[in-house]
């Protein structure tokens, strides 16, 4: 068994790979003296007849490698219809499907995946195929008897102490709970609307303009016509008038009459010195 040194190389970085970063359920196991002795070791996936157990894929690599898939077979015993007595594996991708891109990390994979997905039509055990087609409560209870006498350990394999690079992201997310504290809650105010007069809705009522009325003179700052100025006759025929004063014009009421009576006293002591003067010259 010897390969080429460009496939030793990929091969030796694929189980490097495979060692840093395993895919969840899915571990790679190799001897010391030789790389080439190589054991993968799938978990039986949970919620089939196959969980809680550790099953080991032993590989055997040809100088066609990576041209050709490799030789491989189940070293654990199994009660699968695409597994045989001898452990064979009855799958496409190391037969036909088979693609020089392919490693052993998606050989592994595809494994696991038939353990979910069992193929009955292309069985190798066919009690196995039978069983399953015809009663599946019998399949499950005879695959899980097997299971925990030949495949689950009292000790979980030591390969899978450290947890992937899948499981690390999940205990990381889900194992550390954080706790938010909930805001309090304010209840918003109340809404309050206040009425906003419209000219439409509510015209404003203006207060209706009192009619002008043309200024009137009051009995108080007015005198009479006949008190306005005084006419006094004297002897000699002739009329003498005697305005009134301004001051004497705004007099009302007994003022007024006051004032007429003393320009009356005054009229007729003039008129009598008048006659005196007169009577005084006839008798010269």
């Amino acid at each position: 068994m010897s390969l080429t040194p460009t496939a030793m190389r990929r091969l030796m970085r694929e189980i490097t790979e495979l060692k840093n970063n395993p895919p969840e359920g899915i571990r790679v196991v190799t001897s010391e003296e030789n790389m080439l002795d190589l054991t993968g070791i799938v978990e039986g996936p949970e919620q089939t007849p196959y969980a809680g157990g550790y099953f080991r894929v032993r590989f055997q690599f040809t100088h066609e490698f990576p041209t050709a898939p490799p030789k491989c077979w189940f070293a654990t015993k199994i009660f699968h219809p695409n597994v045989s007595s001898a452990g064979e594996i009855c799958v496409n991708t190391l037969k036909k499907d088979w693609q020089p891109s392919y490693g052993i990390g998606h050989i592994l994979v595809t494994i696991k995946c038939l353990l979910i997905y069992p193929n009955p039509e292309s069985a190798l055990d066919e009690e196995a195929g039978k069983l399953l087609l015809e009663d599946y409560d019998a399949y499950c209870s005879r695959a899980k008897l097997i299971t925990s006498v030949h495949a689950t350990p009292r000790i979980r394999p030591p390969e899978f102490q450290t947890p992937s690079t899948e499981e690390e992201g999940e205990s990381s997310t889900t194992s550390i709970p954080v706790s938010i504290p909930t805001p309090a809650v304010v209840p918003p105010p109340p809404h309050i609307t206040l009425p906003v007069p419209t000219s439409a809705s509510s015209p404003r009522k203006s207060s209706p303009t009192p009619p002008s009325q043309p200024l009137q003179s009051s009995q108080a700052n007015t005198l009479p016509s006949s008190l306005s100025a005084s006419t006094v006759s004297s002897k000699d025929g002739k009329e003498r008038l005697f305005p009134l004063g301004t001051a004497n014009s705004n007099v009302a009421g007994p003022a007024a009459a006051a004032t007429t009576k003393a320009v009356k006293r005054s009229a007729a002591s003039a008129s009598s010195g008048t006659e005196k003067r007169k009577k005084a010259l006839k008798r010269l």
